[in-house]
C-alpha cells in the first residue's frame, strides 16, 4: 500500500494499466462500471476514454439493477462480461457501493473478468476499513481509496493504492512518471529518465504529505488493537440490531442495502420520501447521517465508535422525526 494524494487522482493514474489493452486491441476500450457509480468514478473514466481518442458514450457500460430491485445481482456482472467482455479492456466497481450500501462480490467477478481478457480494478472509498478485504488473494489488478471515510484520517486524508504483484515489475507499463516513484537509490542523483521502483511505489507521484499520514498512522494503530476480525463480527451485530429494530418500530421504511450480511458493510440505505425534512429533524437532534438525493438517508453504525444504545436511541429519534 502507497500513499498519493487524493484517491480519484490516483484511480486516474492508476487506469494506466489497461492501455496496452486499448493499444494492442483496438476494438477493446470498454470500461465496465455500476450503474450509479460515485460521480468522480465516472466523470474518471468518461475522461480517459476520451483522452485516448474513443467515445465515453460507447466505452462506458454500465450495469444497472433488475426492474424493481435495489441492488446489482453478481450472476448479472458475470453474465454481462461472459457476453460483452471481448470490448471491455477494465472492469471498474465501487467494492461498497456508496449509495445503495451493497458489498460487491469481488472474488468471482474478477475471475469473470479475466476470464474474458479484462483487467480489473476496484474502488474501495466506501469499503476500505469497512469490509474485510483480500485483494491479491482475491486477483485484483489494482484498487483505490480513500482514507477519510472508515479509515478516520480526516478531510484532505492521503489516498491509496493497491498494484497486484504480477504487475509490480511490469516497467514497460505506460504510467505517468512521478518523482516518487522513482527508484530509491538513484532519486537524489537527479538522472533525466526515469526508472520506476517495483510495486505499487512505482505508481507514485509526489511525496505523501507528512501531517495528514500522522492522523492516518493513529487511526490504523487502532485499527491493529481491535482487530479487523472483532470488528467485523460487531458491525454485523450492530447493523443487524439497526434492521430489526427499523422493522419493529419503522416497518414503512424501505432499506436499499442487501439484507444479507456479506454483501454489505457498517451502512444501511434509507429510502425515505419527503426524506430530507427527516434528516434535517435528525440533524436537529444531534443525529449524524447523511443525506443523498432524491429521497435517501444513509446510516452506518460504525463499530469503532457506535454501541448498541447509539442504534436504539437513533431509531427512536427516527422514529418520531417520521411522525412529526
Amino acid at each position: 500500500m502507497r500513499f498519493d494524494g487524493h484517491h480519484h487522482a490516483v484511480l486516474e493514474h492508476s487506469i494506466s494499466l489497461t492501455e496496452d489493452y486499448a493499444r494492442e486491441l483496438p476494438e477493446r476500450f470498454g470500461v465496465l462500471i455500476e450503474g450509479g457509480a460515485f460521480p468522480s468514478d465516472q466523470y474518471v473514466i468518461s475522461s480517459q476514454i476520451a483522452w485516448h481518442g474513443y467515445d465515453p458514450a460507447q466505452g462506458i457500460h454500465r450495469i444497472n439493477p433488475r426492474s424493481g430491485e435495489s441492488h446489482i445481482r453478481t450472476d448479472d456482472i458475470t453474465s454481462y462480461l461472459e457476453e460483452h467482455g471481448q470490448r471491455i479492456a477494465l472492469v471498474l466497481l465501487g467494492g461498497v457501493n456508496y449509495y445503495t450500501g451493497q458489498f460487491f462480490e469481488i472474488e468471482p467477478i474478477t475471475e469473470a473478468a479475466h476470464r474474458n481478457g479484462s483487467l480489473v480494478g476496484v474502488d474501495l472509498a466506501h469499503a476500505a476499513g469497512n469490509v474485510p478485504l483480500l485483494l491479491h488473494d482475491w486477483n485484483v489488478d489494482f484498487s483505490v481509496w480513500c482514507s477519510y471515510k472508515y479509515l478516520n484520517a480526516g478531510p484532505g486524508g492521503p489516498g491509496s493504492i493497491f498494484v497486484h504483484e504480477r504487475h509490480g515489475r511490469s516497467f514497460d507499463l505506460p504510467r505517468l512518471s512521478g518523482w516518487w516513484g522513482h527508484d530509491k537509490e538513484t532519486r537524489f542523483q537527479m538522472p533525466d529518465d526515469f526508472k520506476p521502483m517495483q510495486g505499487a511505489e512505482g505508481w507514485q507521484l509526489s511525496n505523501p504529505p507528512i501531517l495528514s499520514m500522522a492522523a492516518l498512522r493513529a487511526s490504523l494503530d487502532v485499527f491493529d488493537r481491535a482487530g479487523l476480525g472483532k470488528l467485523q463480527t460487531k458491525s454485523r451485530r450492530l447493523t443487524l440490531f439497526l434492521e430489526y429494530l427499523l422493522g419493529e418500530k419503522c416497518p414503512d421504511i424501505s432499506i436499499m442495502t442487501p439484507s444479507d450480511p456479506s454483501q454489505r458493510g457498517a451502512q444501511l440505505s434509507l429510502r425515505i420520501p419527503g426524506g430530507r425534512d427527516v434528516f434535517d429533524r435528525l440533524s436537529a437532534r444531534g443525529v449524524s447521517t447523511d443525506w443523498r438525493e432524491p429521497d435517501v438517508i444513509r446510516a452506518a453504525p460504525v463499530p469503532l465508535y457506535n454501541t448498541f444504545e447509539d442504534v436504539f436511541h437513533f431509531v427512536e429519534i427516527l422514529f418520531l422525526a417520521l411522525d412529526r
